[in-house]
């Protein structure tokens, strides 16, 4: 009897290989049937030395240690050409920088890709949110903030000029200072108003400034291993230790505080105006008021609004560190950008603030902040996971030209950083930070080669948004110092060779230490 049970295991264990021999066999035969009709070619692989890519691996640990990763993925790029084959520890995947590729992914064949193991990997922190959801979810996120910024644009500027202003107080009249904290903290505030609207300043959030420094050490701590975690592709679980469980507790229990007492500050404001007689019905529009209309579980509306927060205050914050960064080491870029806003508004503390119609008068401040976008665009290295056989149209073959082919499962990953820095596309001087580059039309139809704002459905929202934030406080905090200088002494550093830490964005790893003066 012994022998005939093995008999039988053994039989089936042989049936089950056999099926996925032949079902392997008849992919493969799918897979080159497709490849051969859409006029696929091979793709070159990268310039790995060692089996499985360790050396490529090894080199990434030594370069984030250094705090260069991205200089690293240049070199890669340098190497291994704009699209290549990535073999690493056994997965294939395609790496890409080019525009016509990245077009594909995220507009094109939209629906040939999902967010693969974002959701997995994100999810301690970032729970099911706009940043993590794929599909019908995240549409129904993406219509949910829509109004936010398409009704209030009036009360979203006001509160823009009223955190500048507190920014602005906080700067001593001739002194050094390191802006990023200042940076964050001011698109910290105006991120939280999008999403509780007017009762944050109602309950007097200002006075919170030390729960949100503990807030934003959870918070970069936490968006430090998340980054971790997606470089170890589908080995991301392993990292989860008590640091980082913490730090999302951290984050999740600030938030929850939040809405709590958001939302009793609005019951309570409803409730003087009833008393009132005030029933106006055009009141504004409040995101986590019209999450509570959808649902009253706090496990989603925590997601919703730490999504939403990431997205607003970290990519405009990097954006307006990175502006001041550059600024102090190009004096010939800050003295035309003073020369204009003295022009347009005067200079001075006591000139009168910017209005909105202001900032579309001063051309040269927008084209610096295309500039530094160009050079750190908010989210730097992204990628998509194929949903079902597919193609991409260039990379393939001895030339590079021919379409390419991908399976479902595998990723497409892109740089916007290397792509935005191709000398084939912007010049020899492609490294460099030069704003005059833009004011002629030799980059007028670039199209998908410039992606500050990713493309395509997933087109961020908050684009406008970002951008009034952006140049609103350069030129305010410009107007207020207009000299602005690396401090005497300080060791200067190249465009790119700095210290950066790359999170989900990227950012100064030394902060934005600078010499104003009023």
């Amino acid at each position: 009897m012994a022998f005939q049970r093995y008999g039988v295991i053994v039989s089936l264990m042989a049936a089950l290989l056999a099926w996925r021999w032949h079902m392997r066999r008849q992919t493969n035969k799918a897979e080159r049937s497709f490849a051969l009709a859409h006029g696929c070619q091979p793709l070159r692989p990268w310039k790995a030395e060692q089996p499985l890519g360790l050396d490529m691996l090894a080199k990434a640990f030594k370069y984030s240690g250094q705090m260069r990763i991205l200089q690293f993925f240049l070199e890669v790029v340098e190497t291994s050409g704009t699209t290549f084959e990535q073999n690493l520890l056994g997965a294939r995947s395609v790496d890409t920088i080019d525009p016509r590729n990245i077009e594909a992914v995220l507009s094109t064949n939209f629906d040939d890709y999902s967010l693969g193991l974002r959701a997995p990997t994100f999810r301690p922190l970032l729970g099911s949110g706009i940043f993590t959801q794929d599909g019908l979810a995240w549409k129904h996120s993406r219509q949910l903030l829509r109004p936010q910024f398409a009704s209030n644009r009036s009360k979203n500027f006001e509160y823009i000029q009223k955190c500048v202003q507190d920014l602005i107080a906080a700067i001593p009249r001739d002194g050094v200072v390191d802006l990023q904290p200042l940076c964050f903290k001011l698109t910290f505030d105006t991120t939280m108003f999008l999403l509780f609207g007017s009762s944050v300043s109602d309950a007097g959030w200002g006075q919170v400034s030390g729960q949100e420094s503990d807030f934003a050490k959870a918070f970069n701590t936490a968006q430090d291993y998340l980054a971790h975690r997606g470089r170890l592709g589908p080995f991301y679980w392993a990292l989860n230790n008590r640091k980082f469980r913490e730090a999302c507790r951290t984050c999740h229990q600030f938030i929850d505080e939040a809405v709590v007492k958001a939302l009793q500050t609005s019951a309570q404001r409803k409730m003087t105006r009833e008393q009132q007689g005030d029933c106006a019905e055009d009141e504004d529009y409040v995101f986590v008021e019209a999450l509570l209309q959808q649902t009253t579980d706090q496990q989603v509306i925590r997601d919703q609004c730490l999504n939403v927060l990431l997205a607003g205050r970290d990519t405009t914050g990097c954006c307006l560190q990175w502006t001041f960064w550059l600024l102090a080491r190009h004096q010939n870029v800050l003295g035309r950008l003073r020369r204009e806003i003295e022009q347009v508004l005067g200079l001075g503390a006591d000139a009168p603030p910017p209005k909105r119609e202001d900032l579309t008068r001063m051309p040269y401040l927008n084209l610096v902040i295309k500039e530094v976008l160009r050079l750190y665009p908010s989210v730097p290295v992204n990628s998509r996971e194929a949903v079902r056989l597919t193609t991409l149209p260039v990379g393939g073959g001895p030339d590079g030209t021919s379409p390419v082919l991908v399976r479902p499962g595998e990723g497409v990953g892109y740089c916007v950083y290397a792509m935005h820095r191709r000398k084939d596309i912007y010049g020899d001087d492609a490294d460099k930070f030069r704003p005059e580059r833009w004011e002629d039309d030799s980059l007028k139809d670039i199209g998908w080669a410039y992606l500050p704002f990713n493309g395509g459905p997933r087109r961020c929202l908050g684009q406008e948004f970002a951008l009034l934030e952006v140049t609103y406080a350069v030129a305010r905090i410009v107007q207020a110092f207009p000299w602005i200088e690396v401090p005497p002494g300080s060791q200067d550093v190249e465009v790119g060779m700095e210290k950066q830490t790359l999170t989900l964005v990227v950012a100064s790893a030394e902060g934005c230490v600078v010499s104003m003066k009023s």
